[in-house]
């Protein structure tokens, strides 16, 4: 019967309908025979989809808490640490990304985002550690082609390896802007500013708002001029 109830508003989520499968299930009457833990499990997902992560925070950590199965429970604490790291709150997402290391969910998308924030905290022995761990255990992680690469151009360490990566991330996501981004990156520390220009202004087009495109298109026209 449950089930029954809430097919419609996760027929539209797995359509990618996100803002009415949030509509659906805001919807649902609170003596609705639904459950209410896996209510609030897609409202957090809508609401993550949607950007709108202070309204998912609070979903989310309603299953966390809740004493749903464990599979739930993992994917939510990790939502919430991807949250909390894009959102600048990288303590919490620490907390979040140790707390699934101790339940052994160790996929290759913790291990990215545990890069990701040692990255923003400065850390980058433990960042670059990280990526090379989940790309051992998924080689076409995008998020750590992608995120290796750009550390390793900004590290200046290994900038073929750096540019095999990007190549490889932008291969597969070529309509990511941060993807996009990270080559263009690649192709400025190796001195070919006309390369770099080409990918990063693509990256500028697909984002617009994005501050870190803007700057680094700025700092390659600016040592082209030189």
């Amino acid at each position: 019967m449950q089930n029954n109830i809430l097919e419609p508003g996760i027929r539209m989520y797995s359509m990618k309908d996100y803002a009415n499968s949030l509509a659906f299930f805001l919807s649902l009457p609170s003596d609705s025979e639904a459950d209410k833990v896996e209510i609030a499990y897609y409202l957090g997902l809508c609401y993550a989809k949607l950007e709108k992560y202070d309204d998912a925070l609070m979903f989310l950590e309603q299953v966390v808490t809740s004493g749903a199965q464990l599979e739930r429970v993992l994917q939510c604490r990790f939502l919430l640490a991807v949250i909390y790291a894009i959102s600048g709150r990288k303590r919490l997402a620490d907390f979040e990304l140790n707390k699934l290391l101790e339940t052994g969910y160790m996929t290759a998308s913790v291990y990215a985002a545990i890069a990701f924030v040692a990255w923003e905290q400065k850390d980058t022995d433990k960042c670059l550690s990280y990526y090379e761990k989940s790309l051992k255990t998924d080689p076409d992680n995008i998020s750590s082609l992608n995120g290796l690469g750009y550390v390793l151009a900004c590290e200046e360490k290994d900038l073929t390896r750096a540019l095999s990566l990007c190549k490889q991330a932008v291969k597969v996501a070529p309509k990511s802007a941060a993807c996009l981004d990270s080559l263009g990156w690649v192709y400025y520390k190796l001195g070919l500013y006309n390369d770099a220009l080409q990918y990063l202004q693509q990256a500028e087009q697909i984002d617009t708002d994005s501050i870190e495109i803007a700057n680094h298109i700025k700092t390659v026209m600016l040592e082209a001029k030189h």
